[in-house]
């Protein structure tokens, strides 16, 4: 699942929940949601938060999670 699919189905109240589990803001999500580019720190976040239903890997391809997910 992308990102903007998942944004998309919640609704507002549920945006704004996500953005408080992620420990940060409902207008920061929404940049990331359009665009903006996503910390590796959120990127986790959101994996958690979503079930597994977002990936990190996709979320912010940058990071080598293939290194990091071995090392735990």
């Amino acid at each position: 699942m992308k990102l903007r699919e998942l944004w998309l189905s919640l609704s507002e109240d549920d945006r704004k929940a996500l953005a408080v589990k992620c420990r940060t803001t409902y207008a920061h999500l929404r940049n990331v949601v359009y665009g903006k580019s996503c910390s590796a720190k959120l990127a986790v976040d959101l994996e958690r938060e979503s079930d597994g239903r977002l990936k990190v890997e996709q979320l912010c391809p940058g990071v080598d999670w293939a290194y990091l997910r071995k090392a735990s």
